[in-house]
């Protein structure tokens, strides 16, 4: 079944968000968090893969309050330019807001099971630790998320899963930065981090500058393993 858009009731006002169904008619939820560049085709296609998987995806625009229907392409400059600079003007307090509208409209989705995790990347990684701090999502997978090591104290009463993909060379998150990270998560029960030494940001990110299909594929195999754990 194709993706379609569809509006999401938020406290602050309505938003759209891209809705992904499995061929079955029915699955637990991934709510899936964007990155800097909007809700475009890479973030439909992730929407789309998971439906194929057995979820039902939703993809809400974050930066709706900015302007809605961004669409960015990383591969053009000016689109890079004007991603990083909504990175500057987007609101996480605000957005966690939509975030929890979002996934309580998941849940209450007919084809929704009722059970519900969130993933993202990039901006959306860090979006994705902080909704397995602050709200009842059942599991959550944040991919090279940035700025998770000023905000280590929210685990602290974490107890549901989190996976968390690192970048070993990555420019946005520092080597200090992970050492933090690593220093204050590895032995939480409810956290999984796994390191990927070689890769740099956004390795995960089909068509982009540090795409690596090797380490893609490993990242991708065990969230989907993972959420499906977590969520059935």
């Amino acid at each position: 079944m194709a993706g379609q858009y569809i509006p999401i009731k938020g406290r602050d006002g309505d938003f759209s968000a891209y809705r992904a169904v499995p061929a079955s008619g029915t699955g637990p939820g991934v709510l899936v968090l964007q990155e800097i560049f909007g809700v475009n085709a890479n973030m439909r296609l992730i929407c789309d893969g998971l439906a194929e998987a057995g979820f039902v995806a939703l993809c809400p625009d974050l930066f709706w309050r900015i302007e809605p229907g961004i669409e960015l392409d990383d591969h053009i400059d000016p689109d890079l330019k004007r991603a990083f600079a909504l990175f500057t003007r987007f609101d996480v307090e605000t957005g966690m807001r939509d975030i929890a509208d979002s996934l309580s409209a998941l849940r209450a989705d007919t084809a929704c099971t009722g059970k519900a995790g969130a993933m993202g990347y990039c901006l959306g990684g860090l979006l994705a630790y902080l909704t397995a701090c602050r709200t009842d999502s059942d599991a959550s997978v944040g991919y090279y998320g940035v700025g998770i090591d000023a905000r280590l104290d929210e685990a602290r009463d974490l107890d549901r899963p989190l996976l968390l993909h690192i970048a070993g060379k990555d420019q946005f998150v520092p080597p200090d930065a992970q050492a933090r990270i690593h220093d204050a998560l590895d032995a939480h029960p409810a956290i999984r981090l796994e390191d990927y030494p070689d890769d740099d940001h956004a390795f995960a990110r089909p068509g982009g500058l540090h795409y690596n299909e090797t380490s893609a594929g490993q990242a991708n195999g065990l969230t989907i393993r993972f959420l499906h754990d977590a969520l059935n």
